[in-house]
């Protein structure tokens, strides 16, 4: 019986870097033929040679922090806490910011990186600048928040000496302070989905600490969702994932094939711009050598617990002694899973990359924003920082992502810093560990490497074939569409 679906068919397209042209026929949400003579359809797209691909994934968001860094004062240009204060204060600025927390009157900066800053943060210079006014500054990395005397009273906090809080309590800090509307919040976060599928996305792996099964099946009923969605579990919500029966890769009733459960967070140690990722050697400075947030005999505990119940681990590790506690937990533990950041690694570790069933979720745009703070913080190590060409040489599997906010949520920003290795007008850093343009797509497709019939109709078409060009020829990807099991989530000019 023939199927009942409407058959696409994409004509004159590029399949690949320096592929060939072919006709793709689309039909039940599946690419069910690649031919080079047209096959009957029931509607023809002519994508004029632009170059089909695998739809591309993001593998590390915090979709709602994301969503509401898009609305918040971009503070990515302050070389200074001054300078900081002054961006989130002049005159121009109204004292309530879309995108913060409504009717609660807080103004939210996002984007600042105090690595490299001359003076230090204080809650003091918030309220000299804006006397009363409840101010917060959220560090790229979220590692960080800076907090005026009137935002630490709102949040029960009003004797905190510094106004600068770090790591698990920036988290606790956070999590305080009064959220937007959830409807406008969920409007906010279908929004972002549509700004990444026109980038052509078809899926990210949501890392938002919160019960993202439950927020996201709530988000699919009431918006319009435009990517797959792989709901992570906080090491908080551990024990109720399991009462629920949450097991790692299994679709989520409701959602339209749209979402699946995803693994479980915890978390090693913090970060390099906040210097607390845990490092064999010790910071600049001094003996510290950052912050160890779970203890190995810990984290292997939670780690056999998610397993037995079918949930796989995701451990963020930065430091290189993190990536050791997280390599041995994953030995001992004998279950799959992710390591998140994986940004330093010691020479005798890459090999142990290549266990089965184990991911590096890497983000290489994080490497050319970090390379001065890795120089002065890493001196010496940085040959091994965001060493992607070591761990695939070593049989690692990799996948990238962006960490949005920490990041844009745009693949090709990622590609782009993984081939090329920088991003401005300065040579490459460590040029040695730039990966080649297919492995670099394929770590951003979830390891798909070409279009072939069977495969899911989740596919981006390109203006330009990627083959060739330099890394702001792919930072700057034209797309031309995007299809979703065969749904267009974006299409433009074609």
């Amino acid at each position: 019986m023939a199927s009942s679906s409407p058959r696409l068919l994409l004509r004159d397209a590029r399949l690949g870097p320096g592929g060939p042209l072919r006709h793709v026929l689309i039909a039940g949400g599946r690419v069910v033929e690649v031919a080079a003579e047209p096959p009957s359809c029931d509607e023809s797209v002519d994508v004029g040679g632009g170059t089909l691909l695998p739809g591309l994934w993001d593998a590390h968001v915090h979709s709602a922090q994301w969503a509401q860094a898009r609305r918040r004062i971009d503070l990515s240009s302050a070389r200074s806490a001054r300078e900081a204060v002054d961006l989130v204060t002049r005159p121009s600025r109204p004292s309530v910011e879309s995108g913060t927390s409504g009717a609660s009157g807080f103004t939210v900066g996002y984007g600042f990186r105090d690595g490299l800053w001359p003076d230090t943060p204080h809650k003091s210079m918030l309220q000299v600048a804006a006397p009363g006014r409840p101010i917060v500054l959220v560090s790229n990395d979220l590692h960080t928040a800076w907090f005026s005397p009137a935002a630490l009273a709102a949040i029960g906090r009003g004797e905190h000496p510094t106004g600068v809080l770090r790591e698990r309590d920036c988290y606790d800090a956070m999590a305080e302070m009064p959220p937007p509307p959830r409807d406008e919040l969920d409007r906010w976060v279908a929004e972002a989905t549509a700004a990444a599928a026109a980038r052509g996305v078809v899926g990210i792996l949501d890392f938002e600490f919160a019960d993202n099964v439950t927020d996201w099946t709530r988000r699919v009923r009431s918006e319009r969702i435009d990517v797959r969605v792989g709901c992570s579990i906080p090491v908080n919500r551990l024990e109720e994932a399991i009462g629920r029966g949450l097991r790692t890769g299994d679709p989520v009733a409701g959602s339209g094939g749209l979402l699946e459960v995803g693994p479980v967070k915890t978390f090693v140690d913090g970060s390099l711009n906040t210097r607390t990722a845990y490092c064999e050697d010790p910071y600049p400075g001094g003996g510290a050598r950052g912050l160890l947030e779970t203890a190995p005999e810990e984290l292997h505990g939670v780690m056999t617990l998610a397993a037995r119940h079918g949930i796989d681990p995701a451990v963020h590790a930065i430091g290189d002694l993190a990536v050791d506690i997280a390599l041995e937990a994953f030995e001992r533990a004998g279950c799959p899973g992710r390591i998140e950041h994986a940004q330093l690694v010691r020479p005798q570790d890459f090999g142990r990359f290549a266990r089965p069933g184990l991911v590096a979720g890497v983000q290489p745009a994080h490497a050319p924003d970090d390379r001065d703070v890795a120089d002065l913080h890493w001196s010496g190590r940085t040959g091994r920082a965001f060493a992607y060409a070591d761990l695939l040489a070593a049989g690692a599997v990799i996948e990238l992502g962006s960490d949005a906010p920490v990041a844009p949520l745009d693949p090709w920003d990622g590609i782009a810093s993984a081939v090329a290795r920088t991003d401005d007008e300065r040579p490459p850093w460590h040029p040695e560990q730039a990966i080649p343009l297919p492995a670099a797509l394929a770590a951003a497709a979830r390891g798909r490497t070409g279009v072939r019939a069977g495969d899911p109709a989740d596919l981006v078409i390109t203006e330009y074939d990627p083959a060739g060009l330099d890394g702001d020829g792919l930072r700057g990807m034209p797309v031309l569409g995007t299809l979703l099991g065969g749904r267009w989530t974006h299409r433009r000019s074609i």
